[in-house]
């Protein structure tokens, strides 16, 4: 049985083409056949136009890392044997003028055995001298302290210079300047309460830096 006529267009419908070969046009009437994928929402391939799984280590917090080399935070072992320099710079010869001081004083009358005169004696020999090695002890200590602050204000103490760090500004590393370098040792006063703990912050801070570092923004870092 025959449906529909050939020269009728909404008749039978014609067979599909061969697989491959062009597409010829329907007749007028009938709706044009899309190509598979066209026309049709596409899938959106796999990583695209969705939110992206971050890859570990990309766009997470990084644990900071000190680095080594020049321009690397300063160890607290290297911090620690600077400060011991300059402290034997400064103070060595002060503790060692008023410990004879010291000693002189106590001294003073022994074997004396009562007599004035050897008292008279001692006193005009022995009190000039303990006076000029406590004028000499405070004398040095506090010339001491000054070529310190000025050394490092432009850098490097003596200590620092030769443990081979540098003490400079955290946000531009430059040089502090003496004044900045004594507000910087009188805010030193917060690393020892309570229990000097601020001297301590450098061994497991992430930058190395005691509390009076953090109140001045600074950082002490290696030269090489």
């Amino acid at each position: 049985m025959s449906f529909g006529s050939p020269d009728n267009p909404y008749g039978q419908q014609p067979p599909p083409p061969p697989h491959g070969a062009p597409q010829q046009p329907a007749p007028y009437g009938y709706p044009q056949q899309s190509a598979p994928g066209y026309g049709y929402p596409q899938q959106p391939a796999p990583g695209y136009g969705f939110p992206q799984q971050p890859v570990p280590g990309h766009g997470f917090p990084q644990q900071p890392v000190m680095p080594a080399g020049p321009g690397a935070y300063a160890s607290w072992g290297s911090r620690f044997g600077a400060f011991l320099i300059d402290f034997l710079v400064a103070g060595l010869v002060p503790v060692i003028a008023v410990i004879a001081a010291l000693v002189m004083e106590k001294t003073l009358y022994s074997g004396c055995l009562m007599e004035h005169e050897c008292y008279v004696t001692r006193e005009r020999v022995r009190v000039p001298i303990i006076i000029t090695l406590l004028v000499l002890a405070l004398l040095w200590a506090v010339i001491a302290n000054i070529v310190i602050l000025v050394k490092e204000g432009k850098g490097a103490s003596p200590g620092k210079k030769a443990m081979k760090i540098r003490l400079i500004r955290e946000e531009n590393g430059q040089p502090l300047g003496f004044g900045r370098a004594l507000l910087r040792r009188m805010c030193h006063a917060l690393d020892s309460a309570p229990c000097s703990i601020g001297y301590l912050w450098p061994a497991w801070d992430a930058k190395g830096q005691t509390f009076a570092d953090k109140v001045m923004r600074t950082v002490v870092v290696s030269t090489e």
